[in-house]
């Protein structure tokens, strides 16, 4: 082996390590663990087992069949883990994981015990890797709508929260891996190191955010000094917010945390704090949670009126975000809140 290779070699060894180590921490020692963090983990640790089978399988081209054929197995799980994990992390819903890992991990196992890659190479190559890879696509396109809202800030060029860099970081990681996997003519040279590329970038984002100590992983919680906000200003802020509620002035569509803050005499800072401390919700939560009660209203009162038009008229600048914000809020989605509440 030329020093060349033995550069990609270490490198690529070393990502699957750390992909190891990672899913090691979001599994056991990740502080107020909550289950999402058992697919994160899960995805990563499969993701490595696949990382580490092409990068011992290019150096070593007599590596056990078994081996191999463990690698490529856990790529039919690649897929599920993304979609449970963006799933329970974005939506908080509950899910059936059963349905999506137990068939694929049966049916894997099966196949590897009556059709095993010693014995059947070729139906391997050409069949149920292909299979396998098709399977993992099609999870992605059904996690695409879960990071949705954040590549729409992303692509409106509004700011980011950590939560959506970290949802785009992780499915474009994953997406990246299995495009490589599928066009690269070097595949199994190449893959190693920009695998440990994708899974040194979730280190990085670990690390860099490391310092939020309120959640599990990228929750979003905003940080204030010490310094309490005076009975004085809490008192004029519930005066304000009242009157800010009366007068409907969440109705505007271009009402943003420091326009509300000037119309109320304080900083968004003190408004921002005041709202997180004492109603546990983040501006943007609280004016939508106004204007989807509002929309409530006029869904069971207007029927003249269009979904679209409804939104629009509550302060929300499209259907898509009224529609995640009304879900979030109600459970149900518009057309079905207006069905089954309707007389």
């Amino acid at each position: 082996m030329n020093f060349d290779n033995q550069v990609i070699f270490f490198f690529s060894a070393l990502g699957a390590f750390n992909g190891f180590l990672l899913s090691f921490y979001f599994a056991i020692a990740a502080k107020k663990r909550k289950f999402s963090n058992y697919f994160l983990a899960l995805l990563i640790l499969t993701l490595s087992v696949r990382i580490i089978k092409s990068v011992f399988f290019y150096f070593n081209p007599q590596l056990t069949t078994i081996f191999i054929q463990i690698g490529l197995s856990a790529c039919a799980l690649i897929g599920p883990f993304l979609f449970l994990y963006l799933k329970q992390y974005t939506t908080k819903e509950k899910l059936n994981w059963a349905v999506h890992t137990l068939p694929y991990l049966t049916g894997i196992t099966i196949l590897g015990a009556v059709y095993s890659y010693m014995g059947h190479r070729g139906g391997w190559s050409l069949w149920i890797v292909r299979s396998i890879y098709i399977q993992w696509f099609i999870y992605i396109l059904l996690s695409f709508r879960f990071i949705k809202p954040s590549l729409k800030k992303l692509l409106n060029r509004e700011n980011l929260k950590n939560k959506d860099a970290w949802v785009l970081s992780l499915f474009f990681g994953v997406t990246f891996v299995w495009l490589v996997y599928n066009i690269g003519v070097y595949t199994s040279y190449y893959i190693g190191a920009i695998s440990f590329s994708f899974v040194l970038y979730i280190i990085v984002l670990l690390f860099v955010f490391r310092n939020n100590k309120q959640s599990t992983f990228f929750e979003e919680k905003e940080k204030y000094s010490n310094k309490r906000i005076e009975n004085e200003v809490s008192k004029m802020l519930e005066t304000g917010l009242t009157n800010f509620i009366e007068n409907e002035m969440f109705l505007a569509p271009d009402m943003t945390l420091e326009k509300m803050a000037n119309q109320l005499n304080v900083s968004k800072h003190t408004l921002s704090q005041f709202l997180n401390e004492n109603m546990d919700k983040s501006f943007s939560n609280y004016v939508n949670e106004l204007r989807v009660e509002k929309a409530k209203e006029r869904l069971l009162t207007i029927n003249n009126y269009t979904i679209e038009g409804i939104a629009y008229e509550c302060g929300f600048n499209s259907k898509s975000t009224f529609y995640t914000a009304f879900k979030k809020v109600v459970g149900l989605t518009p057309a079905q809140f207006r069905k089954e509440n309707s007389h």
